[in-house]
């Protein structure tokens, strides 16, 4: 009994992942247990250390095993702009284009007052004094284009704006590179079209 036990707690755990069902975290689960139990050996401890180890930033919240992330120690990055996302993943999409290089506010989510996440929840103090350092002179808003997304970028920019004497920016939306347009949804074209330039 207690091995089921053992079994059923794991694939519980594997389903508290995004997007992985009943039958997928099974399959993990039988593949780990069956095939590789070094490999799930290996899991287990990397996941324990990350749990420990991983904090956040005390600047710009993404995460960190130091105080200060690498990005935000980096004296080669441009003080002067600073990028606001959502998650350290919206963060890593940022970076591997390589078209940004300077430093990043990282949200740790959204405001939804549905859920209740409201702006304590995700640190607009923090992103509004660090904003108003006096170093700042752009802040990007790089939300996601969902309704909370734009909400939030919307409740930045307001805050922002009050307190005057700061550039603030919005990432376009557009037609994707490499697009046909019939086969782009029609909410994108209509952005496209408004932010033309």
């Amino acid at each position: 009994m207690a091995d089921t036990n053992a079994l059923e707690t794991l694939i519980q755990s594997l389903r508290r992942l995004p997007g992985v069902g009943v039958k997928s975290a099974q399959r993990m689960a039988f593949h780990l247990l069956q095939h590789d139990r070094a490999g799930a050996q290996t899991l287990s401890a990397a996941l324990a250390h990350a749990a420990q180890a991983v904090r956040h930033c005390e600047r710009c919240h993404t995460f960190t095993e130091a105080q200060v992330c690498a990005t935000c120690l980096d004296v080669r990055r441009d003080a002067s702009k600073l990028c606001v996302v959502e998650t350290p993943a919206d963060q890593s999409a940022v970076e591997r284009t390589g078209a940004y290089r300077g430093l990043y506010f990282v949200l740790m989510g959204k405001l939804s007052p549905l859920d209740g996440i409201g702006p304590h929840d995700i640190g607009l103090k923090k992103l509004f004094d660090r904003a108003l350092d006096g170093t700042v002179q752009e802040v990007i808003l790089a939300t996601n284009f969902t309704a909370e997304g734009e909400a939030t970028a919307h409740v930045i920019n307001e805050g922002l704006k009050a307190r005057g004497g700061l550039q603030l920016t919005r990432l376009a939306r557009g037609v994707p590179i490499g697009s046909e347009l019939e086969y782009v949804d029609l909410g994108t074209i209509a952005h496209a079209l408004v932010d033309r330039r």
